[in-house]
């Protein structure tokens, strides 16, 4: 059930930002950043457009946040991102030290787990399978028209 200040509230939100992605021919990942029950900051992949390797949505949404709040810590954030990050955004995550991390679906070739939470900031919580089938699916219709 979708309830305001919900994880399913705030990874529809980051599948938004997947879909504007995805409707720029871009990898489809979103990524929102909540702090206080409100959104500081999203982002979505823009590695094509910035012709810029690391402008992954996890990437982006963090200078986001960081700049809003005036901070290069993030303890008191949760960050929601479609699909489980990278190694290079689990380190940013690590180093921001976002308080919670929320993932949808899990990214057994690319993702950080395959290495364990070891990669993320020790006080970094972790939760993740929120709203699953919904981020799997942009991704395997974004690769399958690809093919």
């Amino acid at each position: 059930m979708l309830t305001i200040y919900s994880d399913d509230y705030f990874m529809k939100k980051a599948l938004d930002e997947a879909q504007v992605a995805y409707d720029n021919d871009e990898v489809p990942v979103g990524a929102v950043i909540v702090c206080n029950n409100m959104i500081i900051a999203k982002a979505h992949n823009q590695v094509e457009q910035l012709k810029d390797i690391t402008a992954h949505a996890e990437i982006l949404a963090i200078t986001s946040a960081s700049n809003y709040l005036g901070s290069k810590f993030l303890d008191d954030c949760t960050m929601y991102v479609s699909i489980e990050p990278c190694h290079m955004c689990a380190g940013a995550i690590k180093w921001a030290r976002i308080g919670k991390l929320v993932y949808g679906a899990s990214d057994d070739k690319s993702g950080f787990m395959k290495h364990g939470k070891e990669l993320l900031h020790p006080s970094t919580k972790l939760e993740y399978g929120v709203m699953n089938e919904e981020c799997a699916d942009i991704m395997k219709k974004f690769f399958k028209a690809l093919r």
